[in-house]
């Protein structure tokens, strides 16, 4: 498939399978929308009554609690990462079916990928470890270097922070097909974890330059979509309170909040739905460049057989053999040979 077909495909995916694409991602969205306006809430007021304080010892004990929201806003995020990570594993097959033009429904797609879902929780878990442990690191490390160094630290701590990027999205796109290939091969999480890495070997830039065209594309439109919010929420703030005093505002800032994380949630299930999407075509295509799915497809199409499975892996009938065929061999390719990929 090419870049216009991934796209192609995606747009259709989500079109013929709304209720469970887009019902899916909604409720992830709206558990952290939710969150995130308690946290924004909270924020405020706690930053309405630091206006107040007058002694250090009162200073000190109001920032305890201001520690504890920053604190539960990184956990809003790698809460909204983990349960991410394992939506895009379900995700997987209403985009692995409608390659074969299969409908999938909300109940239907949780029936098919509930029995993988203990993985899915167990790759998430491993991959929201794994980062923080990452960023724990590199912070650790810098504030040793500003320790020891002083503002000469910079000329280690930039190159270092840098390369850390470069490193975490280069693995981060090695490993992101892993819960595709759970759900789909109904492989565990470190057979997971390997596929993915031997799927995307040789197609590294290829997947990062797909996934950065998409990432930007879903951000400018969130962003036009953002801007009519942010003057509405303006104007509703200058309506109910003319002269706002400090009631008025945390009304007001309850008002606008619960609107823009409303309208968030909604523009955050199309677009994660979509990426989504745009990841498990990928992994389909390399299946197919790598293992010669296509061919398991066609028969597929042509025999019906089926219906009820996800194709690319295991059947579900009894006496179908699994895919890949066992020995590595596939059908139309001399003994020893794949299909380039």
């Amino acid at each position: 498939m090419q870049f216009g077909e991934i796209l192609d495909g995606s747009f259709q995916t989500i079109r013929r399978n709304a209720a469970s694409m887009f019902g899916s991602a909604l409720i992830v969205q709206a558990i952290g929308a939710l969150f995130i306006g308690i946290v924004t809430v909270g924020m405020f007021q706690l930053s309405a009554s630091l206006e107040s304080i007058d002694s250090e010892a009162e200073f000190a004990d109001a920032m305890g609690p201001f520690f504890a929201f920053m604190a539960g806003t990184l956990g809003v995020s790698v809460l909204i990462g983990f349960l991410g990570s394992v939506l895009q594993g379900v995700l997987v097959v209403p985009v692995s079916r409608s390659v074969l033009n299969r409908r999938t429904g909300f109940k239907q797609m949780w029936k098919l990928a509930g029995p993988r879902i203990l993985p899915l929780l167990g790759v998430a878990a491993l991959l929201t470890l794994g980062g923080l442990l990452a960023a724990a690191a590199v912070i650790g490390i810098t504030i040793l270097l500003f320790t020891a160094m002083g503002p000469a630290a910079l000329l280690v701590v930039l190159p270092l922070g840098l390369g850390s990027v470069v490193v975490f999205v280069w693995i981060g796109l090695k490993l992101m097909l892993a819960p595709a290939a759970i759900v789909v091969e109904r492989t565990g999480v470190y057979n997971g974890l390997l596929r993915s890495w031997q799927l995307t070997r040789n197609n590294w830039w290829r997947i990062f330059g797909i996934t950065l065209v998409v990432a930007i594309m879903v951000g400018i439109i969130a962003q036009i979509v953002q801007i009519p919010v942010s003057l509405a929420s303006a104007a509703i703030g200058g309506v109910i309170a003319p002269h706002p005093d400090a009631e008025s505002m945390t009304s007001t800032l309850v008002l606008t909040t619960v609107i823009s994380t409303a309208v968030g949630a909604l523009v955050g299930s199309v677009t994660f739905a979509f990426q989504s999407s745009v990841s498990s075509l990928i992994y389909m295509d390399l299946r197919m460049r790598r293992d010669g799915l296509d061919v398991e497809l066609m028969r597929l199409l042509e025999t019906g057989s089926d219906p009820e499975g996800i194709p690319g892996g295991p059947s579900t009938l009894p006496g179908n053999a699994a895919w890949p065929p066992a020995g590595g061999q596939f059908p139309s390719a001399p003994p020893g040979q794949r299909p380039p990929a």
